[in-house]
């Protein structure tokens, strides 16, 4: 996407993302400035993008979790991130309406991408997240969160589901803004 032979993003895709982000004219040319210097191709590999990540969490292992993020991000499943897939991402996680992050924490945990959510996903999450958190924040964390399958099955327990069941995205919106521990329990923050 995008005019890549040119140094310049094409005024296409600069409408769009004015209109589908928050994102000024002048923020969206200088995040394409550095996209291009980063990425001289107009795209992110799924490598380069773990690798990318990784250096967000240089005391975890966080190519599984940067595995989960990437395929969430990569809308038309080509494997690679171009500028637009990039930057709704970026506005998606940063800067959105909290239903948009929630929209977007939906499709990270739907793995199978079928529209909705089962107890293994939230597991197969879980254990991604688990291993973004340092050993010793681990030791840290709540008896009945202090694992990944600890904190699958209290998440699971928000959604009053049974271990077969299924949760679609607007009862995972919901369930989440719901109740703030389980918004705790979808994502890591880094202590600062």
């Amino acid at each position: 996407m995008g005019n890549t032979k040119s140094g310049a993003v094409s005024k296409e895709i600069l409408e769009d993302l004015k209109l589908s982000t928050k994102f000024t004219e002048m923020e969206i040319v200088q995040w394409y400035d550095n996209f291009k210097k980063q990425c001289p191709t107009g795209r992110i590999s799924r490598a380069e993008f773990e690798s990318i990540y990784s250096r967000f969490f240089p005391d975890s292992d966080a190519q599984t979790y940067a595995q989960h993020v990437f395929r969430s991000f990569d809308t038309n499943a080509d494997g690679t991130l171009d500028f637009k897939e990039y930057i709704v991402a970026l506005h998606m996680t940063s800067t959105g309406r909290t239903t948009s992050k929630l929209e977007w924490a939906f499709s990270l945990f739907d793995v199978d991408n079928n529209g909705y959510i089962t107890k293994s996903e939230v597991k197969e999450i879980c254990t991604a997240i688990f291993k973004l958190i340092p050993k010793e924040e681990i030791a840290e964390l709540p008896k009945d969160e202090n694992t990944a399958e600890k904190r699958a099955d209290k998440l699971w327990s928000f959604f009053d589901k049974g271990e077969n069941g299924r949760v679609a995205e607007g009862e995972f919106i919901k369930g989440v803004m719901d109740n703030e521990e389980a918004l705790h329990l979808i994502q890591y923050d880094p202590a600062k």
